[in-house]
């Protein structure tokens, strides 16, 4: 015992003096095992030190916004970088309210990137433009070691430059196209790619226009044996027959077709893979379920957002699938359909209701409620993200959902217009019962009507919402003391975007002050002036403001204001009609 310093204040003081004692090779492994970012970022304000070995051992990198950082800086932050992922365009492009020429250009980053991280082996682009030459100047670079390529919403290339892709990047593993412009000319590229690779695993290129040769799919099969997730673009199923005897490991299909109405007897003979639990098929009817039914007790993933099922095609294939995780429909699912899904799966953990055509007969066989809500929050307890769009929404059910699902990260909910009236306005106790007992969420999404949450609501949100980072909220609040009293409790919010809300400038920018985390906001419908003049008030160092104002051409021509964190300082490719703001 004789003045021995016990171990837990040996091992204290160590930490607490940087750990000067640890040798450099434990460090290095140590952080080797931390991947969160924020933990990363936590850990390289210790020292110095610390600091330099998380530049040296950090692998992945994710820059989310284009525009808050400059690829010099990066390099020379983290030059042994192996995958790298930037974001562009806010998620608003996605709904055409941002218009093309807007930017997000993806040459600076791998012109000045691809070279010089010669451990780069993985790239991922979302939502940006990317040209042929900008894939060029990365395969001459990394093609030879490149094994993921993600292109996530991108525009702006060809076929041409995947053929390049398909010649050049023997080692790819993944090549992930889904919900890109591409401009197709000739599927040469997936001859090429399936001839020259052998060790793909997963091929991507769902909700494209890129034309599908089924020989060229059978071909990529048979050279990779190691092939588990194929996502195409259309292509009538049963030319598939082939590809799906040959391809024995895959276990995730989407896309393909039922191009035959009536009986569908054609499709008799295609039998899926053996491995199969995720699925995703387009343009089936009630007749073409029969070949799901099978395997249908062992399916994982099911999403039916592109059939032309009804709510009772729902009710029946749903009631056979037991072990559902994800589950992806239109809000023709209706009440019914949810009710079968709270009944049945109970192991669900992904739930996605998107909108479906504004077709009137539609709606009268499906439209979502709190009933159907109710239902499935009190059937899977499990869930951990649900998205939704419905028709009416009240307090109860939103209680419900923080009640039944305590492992909820990702809530998003859009009220639609369709209904004259809603049955529970506003949603405030709701909301507030939602958040408090909610506390693993990160991502929160409302989207109301006017009415939906009065003042008090918005200042429940900014109350309990203290460990969310991400927020949309569309039509909320009363005035500006709701958006004031809202932000005073977001502490970590780190982004935010809103809609359709009757904010003045001055209070958007006065609110922007009161959030210590936030990095970047976008905001569209709001008391906007001709000049965006009162959004200065929230200027500060690396802090760029960009307006938009009313009347530019897009598809909602409401002003928009878009604010961020840059270490880049102002970006130099604004288009004309944008109006960068800075003081005098």
């Amino acid at each position: 015992m004789g003045g021995e310093v016990p171990e837990p204040r040996r091992l204290s003081r160590a930490l607490s003096s940087g750990c000067g004692g640890v040798p450099e090779e434990a460090l290095h492994l140590v952080l080797g095992y931390v991947d969160d970012p924020r933990d990363r970022e936590a850990a390289s304000l210790v020292c110095r030190r610390w600091h330099r070995i998380d530049a040296l051992t950090r692998k992945h990198v994710t820059v989310g916004f284009c525009y808050a950082a400059e690829p010099a800086r990066l390099l020379a932050r983290f030059p042994r970088l192996e995958s790298l992922a930037i974001k562009g365009k806010p998620r608003a492009a996605m709904y055409g309210l941002i218009p093309e020429d807007w930017g997000a250009y993806a040459a600076p980053w791998l012109a000045e990137l691809a070279a010089p991280l010669e451990c780069l082996k993985a790239v991922h682009l979302r939502r940006m433009t990317v040209t042929d030459d900008d894939i060029a100047v990365l395969v001459r670079a990394r093609g030879h070691m490149l094994q993921v390529l993600k292109l996530d919403k991108c525009s702006g290339f060809s076929t041409d430059a995947l053929r390049l892709v398909a010649r050049s990047c023997r080692s790819l593993r993944t090549l992930f196209l889904e919900e890109c412009d591409i401009a197709d000319n000739g599927s040469e590229w997936l001859h090429e790619l399936a001839v020259r690779n052998s060790v793909l695993v997963t091929l991507n290129f769902y909700m494209t226009e890129l034309k599908v040769e089924p020989a060229d799919l059978e071909l990529l099969a048979k050279n990779c044996k190691s092939l588990i997730s194929l996502k195409i673009s259309e292509c009538d199923l049963s030319d598939l027959i082939g590809f799906f005897q040959t391809s024995k490991a895959l276990e995730e299909f989407a896309g393909g077709s039922f191009n035959e109405v009536g009986e569908c007897t054609k499709y008799e003979k295609v039998k899926f893979p053996p491995r199969l639990c995720l699925l995703g098929l387009t343009f089936m009817g009630t007749n073409g379920m029969s070949v799901i039914f099978p395997f249908s007790a062992t399916l994982k993933k099911l999403d039916l957002q592109y059939t032309f099922l009804t709510t009772e095609d729902h009710c029946q294939l749903i009631a056979k699938c037991p072990n559902l995780v994800v589950l992806e429909v239109r809000n023709v699912i209706g009440d019914r359909g949810l009710e079968v899904v709270g009944d049945t799966c109970k192991k669900l953990r992904r739930l996605r209701i998107e909108r479906g055509d504004d077709d009137p007969g539609q709606e009268e066989q499906g439209g979502v409620s709190q009933l159907g809500l109710t239902a499935v929050a009190v059937g899977c307890r499990e869930l951990e993200y649900i998205a939704a769009y419905v028709s009416d929404i009240t307090n109860g059910a939103l209680e419900s959902i923080g009640t039944f699902c305590k492992n909820l990260y990702d809530f998003r909910v859009v009220l639609l217009d369709r209904e004259r009236e809603i049955t529970d306005l506003p949603l405030d106790n709701g909301v507030r019962a939602l958040l408090r007992n909610c506390t693993k969420l990160r991502r929160f999404a409302l989207y109301l009507r006017p009415g939906g949450l009065s003042d008090v609501g918005l200042g429940y949100i900014g109350q309990y919402s203290g460990n969310i980072q991400y927020m949309l909220l569309g039509n909320v609040g009363e005035s500006d003391h709701g958006l004031i009293h809202f932000a005073m409790g977001c502490t970590n919010l780190r982004k935010l975007e809103l809609r359709s809300c009757c904010f003045s400038e001055r209070a958007l920018a006065l609110a922007v002050l009161q959030m210590p985390s936030l990095r970047y906001i976008w905001v569209q419908g709001y008391r906007a002036s001709q000049t965006g003049r009162d959004l200065l008030l929230m200027a500060r160092l690396f802090w760029n403001i960009e307006f938009v104002p009313h009347g530019v051409p897009s598809v909602d021509s409401q002003a928009q204001v878009l604010a961020y964190y840059s270490l880049a300082g102002r970006r130099s490719d604004c288009p004309q009609w944008l109006v960068p703001l800075h003081p005098a």
